[in-house]
């Protein structure tokens, strides 16, 4: 992908999405095509899916490593909304509470699937 860099309707929807882009550009030290690649790389990540796959095992063990892998990369892309999300998941997780986990799912998924929705939209 080419390196490109974000015109005021992409900063726009990445805000309305929850992305802090102050936060996430002084990460890439200023480097917005950079961040864009990193963004863009988001989509190729398994970790939700993984973790939904292990909480439907009753895994909790991989569950929580999935999760705290995702709050990760989320939160190095400041995507601050699905980070909150992720967070709240990965603690219950941390404790072996796999039920408390599942009732915060709804959320986390929702917050993930609208990152997603607006990085396929751009074509990140």
């Amino acid at each position: 992908m080419e390196e490109q860099e974000m015109n005021e309707a992409l900063r726009k929807k990445l805000l309305g999405a929850g992305v802090d882009l102050d936060s996430a550009l002084e990460r890439f030290m200023g480097n917005e095509g950079l961040y864009l690649r990193f963004a863009g790389r988001f989509l190729e990540d398994r970790n939700y899916e993984e973790l939904l796959k292990a909480m439907e095992k009753g895994d909790t063990k991989a569950a929580f490593a999935a999760a705290h892998t995702l709050k990760g990369v989320s939160g190095n892309l400041s995507f601050n909304c699905l980070y909150g999300r992720v967070a709240a998941v990965v603690e219950p997780l941390r404790c072996g509470d796999l039920e408390a986990a599942r009732k915060l799912l709804p959320e986390l998924s929702g917050a993930f699937e609208e990152i997603r929705a607006v990085l396929e939209e751009l074509k990140i």
